[in-house]
């Protein structure tokens, strides 16, 4: 199949990047990330998440973020929601989309969540239902569907297993999601070849980490199956806490340094993704992540 003509990037950095910082960023910070995205021509940003603040501190200034941001017609605002509780603290703050989220791994759903995938997805149910009654989408977040840091390989028949039950339960689009960034692109393909069991190609979305390199490629073979929406994090901001040593996502002006090459619309202003990505990596007081924005910034010095 040819390569798409278009790709829909969906920047997670603001709620999966910065979610993992052990350093507390402030909520102005924050709504200033999503601002600068949203100027740099990001049409999905994935916010922030309703999680306990026991859990996820970082997350707990989630309504003075949503309040605070300068939202834009042409923007989809999205927010993880883990549970009912959840999704009614979401709902208050009037989200596009929000995000469920089940595992291929037995090992991770328990580790991470205490329950099995199935009883992860049935807990789910009932958040599904408010929400697409309330009028809001609904995103399923699906993780190690490639490899796992307790199971090791993830068979596709696991991702197969696990689409169906997002299928079941009313979910309309599903992230196929290298968690821990040991995906390779045959590995890759299968899993979305068994995740397209279930929802159409529109409805499936890559989601890879970079922790051995191989995310761009990644991006490249899910493409070659006819994906054309994808989730990055600006300045590769990120990582798992449940696997020691994976790194962040995919960096947002890397993906979109490898589309332009390639032709592939995005309509992203990569120079002003730069300016995005040196403006939260100044706040943590380290470099930008990706490969492009430090080749662009030091031609910018030069």
């Amino acid at each position: 199949m040819s390569l798409p003509s278009k790709v829909r990037i969906i920047d997670v950095g603001p709620r999966d990047g910065l979610q993992n910082e052990k350093q507390m960023v402030p909520a102005a910070v924050k709504i200033e990330l999503v601002q600068k995205l949203q100027e740099a021509g990001l049409k999905e940003i994935e916010v922030t998440s309703y999680v306990s603040p026991k859990w996820v501190p970082q997350m707990a200034d989630n309504h003075a973020v949503m309040s605070g941001i300068r939202r834009s017609k042409a923007v989809r605002y999205s927010v993880l929601t883990p549970n009912r509780r959840g999704f009614l603290d979401a709902e208050a703050d009037k989200p596009d989309e929000i995000v469920v989220f089940g595992a291929a791994s037995e090992a991770f759903s328990h580790r991470n969540i205490n329950c099995s995938i199935a009883e992860s997805i049935e807990r789910f149910a009932p958040v599904v239902e408010a929400a697409k009654a309330a009028g809001i989408a609904v995103r399923g977040a699906m993780s190690c569907t490639v490899g796992c840091p307790y199971e090791g390989d993830i068979a596709p028949s696991k991702v197969d297993y696990l689409a169906g039950l997002m299928k079941g339960i009313g979910v309309e689009r599903v992230d196929v999601a290298d968690t821990i960034g040991v995906g390779t692109p045959g590995k890759v393909q299968k899993a979305i070849e068994a995740t397209l069991k279930h929802f159409d190609v529109d409805h499936v979305s890559g989601h890879f980490h970079d922790t051995y390199g191989q995310a761009l490629a990644n991006t490249y073979a899910a493409m070659e199956l006819g994906v054309w929406n994808f989730q990055s994090s600006v300045s590769g901001l990120g990582g798992c806490p449940y696997a020691k040593g994976a790194t962040g996502n995919v960096a947002t002006e890397d993906v979109v340094f490898m589309l332009n090459g390639l032709g592939i619309e995005t309509g992203i202003d990569l120079d002003r993704l730069v300016d995005a990505g040196k403006f939260i990596s100044d706040h943590l007081g380290r470099k930008p992540q990706s490969l492009a924005a430090v080749a662009i910034l030091n031609k910018r010095a030069g």
